[in-house]
């Protein structure tokens, strides 16, 4: 009996080491999700909003995706992949208004969440996602259109027949295909 509770026990333990976390419900949109670290649910109608940064890092980890908000009325969606690139295909946005609602704090860069890892990383960030073999499903929509009122910052992607990466600078959506 008391092997048949400790295998139990091990076998529930490793099930939750290797699972992924859905954000919204217990679905999520993936059908297969042996590659899936974040997933989010089908919601149609809400994306994800990267978070707003007045000062850029130094050095920033490979991968790293914000809003440019060191000049609130030029801002832009940015990735890090060893230089700057922007996202927001050169258009700006004016998110003076939104960045008031914002705290002025200084960030704790030793507090994060991270998932994927056991609870340590080198990588600095609010959300770190750690693996070597599996990726973040991005909130699906199947327009930009039905989102009523999107924040700059947030990103999606569109599935149906124009399936694409789309990203809102608090301005105007950018869109992003294969």
């Amino acid at each position: 009996m008391k092997k048949i509770i400790i295998s139990s026990i091990c076998l529930m333990t490793s099930g939750m080491a290797f699972s992924q976390v859905i954000i919204g419900n217990d679905i999520g949109t993936a059908t297969d999700k042996t590659s899936v670290l974040l997933e989010f649910a089908n919601t149609n109608d809400r994306g994800i909003v990267l978070p707003y940064l007045r000062t850029m890092p130094v050095a920033p980890t490979e991968g790293t995706i914000i809003v440019d908000a060191t000049d609130p009325t030029k801002a832009k969606i940015k990735y890090y992949n060893g230089t700057w690139k922007d996202l927001s295909s050169g258009n700006e946005a004016d998110i003076s208004s939104v960045l008031t609602k914002q705290p002025l704090v200084t960030e704790n860069n030793t507090v994060g969440t991270i998932i994927g890892s056991d609870q340590t990383s080198a990588t600095g960030g609010t959300l770190v996602l750690e693996s070597s073999n599996k990726a973040m499903i991005l909130p699906q929509v199947t327009s930009t259109d039905a989102i009523i009122n999107p924040a700059p910052g947030m990103m999606v992607y569109i599935k149906g027949t124009n399936k694409r990466l789309a990203v809102f600078n608090g301005n105007k959506w950018t869109f992003w295909a294969p």
